[in-house]
């Protein structure tokens, strides 16, 4: 067995809400040990992944640099869909702490749909149709070949926070669990930051670039894209067998990156958009209530913003 340092803390979720920012600028700071791969997934044994789990040494390699880090964590927005997952990690890290980011519903669903299609695991392109076909992809069909996480394109669920969230306040309960809006993330990323970085106990003294993380984007090839995402399986053995997982993880970053170009985002229809709102509007009044945030910037009154 590794003799690894265990995470003691995990980024949960949501996609498109600044995990892998937040993930960045903690792993900058002196105390914090975050492992090079994100999106782990070792947790989460619910979850439909199409793609192979690490095993928990393979799981525990990627902290092997952890040293005598003051705090140890992960990162996988998988982990806040998943009914199993907070029991899972409960039982790995006992004393483990939570960090939730949330996006406003419109805006996560529109990026990770647009994030689905660079990605390569999205084949409909118009965002209505895409939550239209909802349905059927949770039943199993409708599905782009070779998706390798399904529920990651059903966009309209991945917004409807309170369940997930409320999971997590339940297993972990609420001094355990720190909830970032992702508004207050953008606007003034030094407070945010420094409220998660007092959360896990380390010296707020320290104070990261922030450099920008993760913008919209776009893949110069999709067919590369797909090879990447999902290779070969004599390609997928071989790698296994002579590069550890943090290596495979980081050769695969560095391939999409050169597979990348930049992308605007298209606006959402007027029209989609005020279905989106009444629909999503119960849902935000029972998210604020379970959280004590004030999310009126997220009603159908609100004035709109440009996703």
């Amino acid at each position: 067995m590794s003799r690894s340092r265990r995470p003691d803390f995990f980024i949960v979720g949501a996609p498109k809400c600044g995990t892998t920012a937040m993930a960045k600028y903690l792993s900058d700071h002196p105390q914090i040990f975050m492992p090079a791969a994100k999106e782990l997934h070792y947790f989460g044994s619910d979850l439909d992944h199409r793609r192979r789990r690490p095993t928990t040494a393979e799981y525990l390699s990627a902290f092997d640099s952890a040293g005598g880090a003051r705090r140890v964590g992960e990162a996988s927005v998988g982990y806040l869909y998943s009914r199993r997952a907070p029991r899972e990690i409960l039982e790995f890290s006992p004393t483990a702490d939570i960090l939730i980011m949330l996006r406003d519903p419109l805006e996560m669903i529109q990026s990770q749909h647009a994030q689905e299609l660079y990605m390569g695991q999205e084949d409909i392109a118009d965002l209505g149709d895409a939550l239209a076909a909802e349905a059927d992809r949770a039943e199993g069909r409708s599905l782009p070949e070779g998706a390798t996480a399904p529920y990651l394109l059903r966009y309209a669920w991945l917004a409807r926070y309170a369940d997930h969230v409320e999971r997590y306040l339940a297993a972990f309960g609420r001094d355990r669990v720190h909830i970032t809006l992702f508004d207050e993330f953008r606007s003034d990323t030094a407070r945010a930051y420094a409220d998660v970085v007092r959360f896990l106990g380390c010296d707020e003294g320290f104070i990261p670039a922030f450099p920008v993380v993760n913008p919209r984007k776009g893949a110069r090839s999709r067919t590369i894209q797909r090879v990447v995402r999902d290779p070969p399986q004599i390609i997928r053995t071989a790698a296994r067998r002579l590069l550890p997982l943090r290596w495979r993880v980081r050769s695969r970053t560095a391939l999409y990156r050169l597979n990348t170009r930049a992308a605007d985002g298209t606006p959402m229809g007027d029209a989609l958009r005020a279905q989106l709102r009444a629909e999503f509007a119960s849902e935000t009044r029972r998210l604020a209530h379970l959280i004590g945030r004030d999310l009126s910037a997220w009603s159908p009154r609100a004035v709109e913003r440009r996703a």
